[in-house]
């Protein structure tokens, strides 16, 4: 077996992070990228990702440098990001989406660049700090990016294993967009107490019916807290089912950006919704959340969102969303309420 290389930490002039994507996962690790950021004061750091997360990277204070070209298609595309990354001359590649395409190119790095390449941290065999695949998808995402650094060096062994894991922290996006005026409720029309309704995700299969969420709406106005419905354009037709089935929803749907959506969480009752980014984001913010999980799509031990701080995420899962009912929602909302 190899020897592991010695990690160069403070002495690394040069570090590349790779995190293409998704919203959930990319959020998720804010926490790896804050660890990687201390173990390389000195170094200028560069995230390779692609063009849906520029605006997010740009702000993220882990990060000094944001090269959106991660996924390209043509093949003079590929050689091109391939020969930047070798005339680079990283000291250390954190490759923290670990697929295959990030791992070719640490495959392709060694075969078309026989000289130097830089120590790579990920989930290709042959790299410096490897991180078998099979333990990556069986682990939560945040667990899973601290004992991939642990295998870099940078994080004490066996911390993965512990409540010491480095979690996502979005303090910094409260301390640059908290006080502007389009980052407070009134901006939007809203006034305490409101709840947000997120009814989106990647897939309609991960989506819970715009019927249900109309029943859920209802309930929450009846209780004397404003339902506001969060999403992206993609959205839109859901909005306007649960809308018009309860107008006392309000639809924010395609008017707010990722910022606006973390201030608003962060002052929201509590935020519910399927297996979707904003809802990483929602629950990493400060609200309270009730996810809503199809077993046969996703798996809430790999991808559920994470709660801040004494905030409660409660996890309500059925193996189709056919046999997930309102009521058994709804008392998953009550139990937050009484928090």
């Amino acid at each position: 077996m190899a020897e592991v290389p010695i990690n160069p930490g403070i002495q690394a002039r040069r570090i590349l992070v790779i995190k293409l994507s998704a919203l959930g996962d990319f959020v998720l690790s804010f926490g790896a990228m804050r660890v990687i950021r201390e173990s390389h004061p000195s170094a200028v750091i560069t995230l390779l990702t692609t063009k849906p997360y520029e605006e997010l990277a740009q702000k993220c204070p882990y990060v000094d440098i944001v090269e959106t070209d991660g996924r390209p298609k043509k093949f003079f595309e590929i050689i091109s990001l391939l020969d930047r990354i070798h005339k680079s001359n990283y000291d250390v590649v954190y490759d923290l989406m670990g697929n295959k395409r990030t791992g070719s190119y640490f495959r392709a790095l060694k075969w078309i660049f026989r000289g130097r390449t830089p120590l790579w941290n990920g989930t290709v065999k042959g790299c410096s700090y490897y991180y078998p695949n099979e333990l990556r998808v069986k682990t939560h995402t945040i667990e899973r990016f601290c004992a991939q650094l642990e295998r870099a060096g940078i994080i004490p062994p066996g911390t993965s294993l512990t409540k010491n894991v480095p979690f996502p922290d979005l303090s910094w996006i409260h301390k640059e967009f908290g006080q502007l005026p389009a980052h407070q409720p009134a901006y939007f029309g809203l006034t305490s107490p409101f709840a947000l309704i997120i009814p989106g995700a990647s897939g309609r299969c991960k989506c819970w019916s715009a019927e249900n969420y109309a029943r859920i709406a209802s309930k929450i106005a009846n209780s004397d807290i404003q339902p506001v419905l969060i999403g992206s354009a993609l959205e839109k037709d859901i909005g306007q089912l649960i809308t018009s089935s309860e107008p006392r929803a309000k639809s924010l749907i395609a008017q707010t950006d990722l910022f606006q959506l973390v201030s608003l969480a962060s002052q929201a009752n509590f935020a519910i919704g399927n297996d979707t980014g904003p809802m990483h984001l929602a629950t990493l913010s400060g609200a309270s959340g009730v996810v809503l999980f199809s077993t046969s799509n996703s798996t809430p031990a790999i991808h559920a969102p994470r709660g801040r701080e004494a905030k409660k995420v409660i996890i309500v899962e059925a193996n189709t969303f056919e046999k997930l009912g309102v009521e058994e929602v709804w008392r998953a909302i009550m139990e937050i309420e009484a928090l």
